[in-house]
């Protein structure tokens, strides 16, 4: 009788493992899931998506978000990471490619 409980609970064992094993997984998929819809929402830009780049760089416009350089040029990339396509990493004061448009 004895020998027939101990074949019992053995057998319960992996299927417990299995258990265990699947549960944390789908807990840490489902903190991946819910990390990586937090930084697809931007709720991880506190103030800067760069905090190492200047301040003045940086300006935030309604319904764009932030943006980097001076959005009265032209060549603006009006973008977060990219100056503009003419002078993607230089500053926007000395640029001689600089054209100022009316912004609406």
């Amino acid at each position: 009788m004895l020998e027939a409980i101990a074949i019992f609970l053995v057998g319960f064992i992996p299927g417990l493992f299995s258990y265990v094993v699947v549960r944390k997984v789908r807990a840490r998929m489902r903190e991946r899931l819910r990390a990586a819809m937090q930084v697809s929402t931007g709720r991880f830009y506190w103030q800067r998506p760069y905090p190492y780049m200047q301040a003045m760089d940086y300006q935030y416009i309604e319904g764009v978000g932030y943006i980097v350089g001076d959005i009265t040029c032209q060549y603006n990339a009006r973008s977060a990471y990219i100056r503009c396509a003419v002078n993607p990493s230089g500053p926007c004061k000395e640029c001689p490619h600089y054209e100022s448009i009316e912004i609406r």
